[in-house]
């Protein structure tokens, strides 16, 4: 069988194409991302999902970013309007175990919805923590403004996923809460000394270090490497990813077409290689961008290839819970639409 290369790719509509479908089959990435533009009806979403993995010839993961709020690729009337972070963590700040309780029991019946379509990996908890001022490019996405509120709920939306045997991938790691800039159209900077970021945007991601998958963010933080994001930073990536958080699991860049990195896709990707990624994320499924992408990610091996192989073994695993009882219990916290 031929090798996975380390990458994930998007496609560019609701099925794949024929250039696509032979592309795939030919480069051979290891997993794929959905987004807004693939959805149209139920049964399309399965098709598709059935029709990537085929095209690979193998049962390659596939996700999509189904936070809630406002990051929610999958809508009504296909699925619920789920809450966003924040309204979660409102929940949690008037009472911890109910607040605990809905991030678990929304994650849940994130897993019973993707689980539907074939989708087994969900691009959530998101672990920023913002401070006064941020962008909005995190905002209510974020469950609160302290490190602990951030934590708690984290690991709870992390629970409710794995429970219904769709993996989390927590998200922006090290940190995106103090961007003052949207990295999807510029870069941001962040200037702060690194004793405070140690104390109040990396401590989620220490405490949810084992988890199995996490994302980068296309941040610059000046006290550790003033020259490089995060996603290409081999210093940000083995000090402090690699380093002083702990995390030893499948690490993948944000999306190579956020404008927040600098030079054509192919030298961008190059670089989230080079910085110590496992694996380039690359969403918009423009042809001519993962030609780009595919010439300048190798196959996966070494270290990359075992956390890979980690993440597959995971797939599977579930707790059996009735989804009838799951949603009546959520929907007596939130009047879902």
């Amino acid at each position: 069988m031929t090798e996975s290369k380390s990458m994930i790719l998007g496609c560019s509509g609701h099925s794949i194409t024929p250039e696509e479908r032979s592309f795939y089959q030919s480069e051979q990435p290891w997993g794929f991302i959905l987004f807004g533009r693939n959805i149209s009806e139920p049964a399309q979403i399965a098709d598709l999902v059935a029709s990537l993995r085929d095209s690979v010839g193998r049962d390659a993961p596939v996700l999509i970013d189904q936070e809630g709020g406002r990051v929610q690729r999958i809508r009504p009337p296909i699925l619920p309007h789920y809450p966003s972070g924040q309204a979660l963590g409102d929940i949690y700040r008037q009472n911890r175990e109910r607040g605990l309780r809905a991030a678990w029991l929304m994650s849940r019946l994130h897993a019973f919805d993707l689980l539907k379509f074939g989708i087994n990996v969900d691009c959530l908890p998101v672990l920023d923590v913002p401070v006064e001022g941020s962008s909005n490019v995190i905002g209510n996405r974020a469950y609160g403004g302290d490190p602990v509120t951030v934590t708690e709920m984290g690991r709870a939306a992390a629970e409710g996923l794995k429970a219904g045997g769709v993996l989390p991938v927590m998200k922006h790691m090290p940190g995106h809460g103090r961007g003052f800039a949207d990295s999807h159209h510029e870069l941001p900077v962040v200037t702060v000394p690194r004793a405070e970021l140690e104390g109040h945007d990396f401590p989620p991601f220490v405490a949810l270090k084992d988890e199995l998958m996490a994302m980068t963010c296309h941040v610059v933080f000046t006290d550790i490497d003033p020259a490089n994001p995060a996603t290409t930073s081999r210093k940000v990536i083995d000090e402090i990813i690699r380093g002083h958080i702990g995390f030893q699991g499948l690490l993948l860049s944000d999306d190579t077409s956020m404008n927040a990195l600098a030079g054509t896709i192919g030298e961008r990707a190059t670089n989230i290689v080079a910085g110590g990624c496992d694996i380039v994320l690359h969403c918009n499924g423009v042809m001519d961008e993962m030609r780009q992408v595919v010439c300048n990610v190798p196959a996966l091996t070494g270290a990359s290839l075992a956390r890979a192989k980690a993440v597959e073994a995971a797939f599977g695993r579930n707790d059996g819970a009735d989804e009838a009882s799951i949603r009546a219990e959520f929907d007596a916290m939130f009047a879902v639409a």
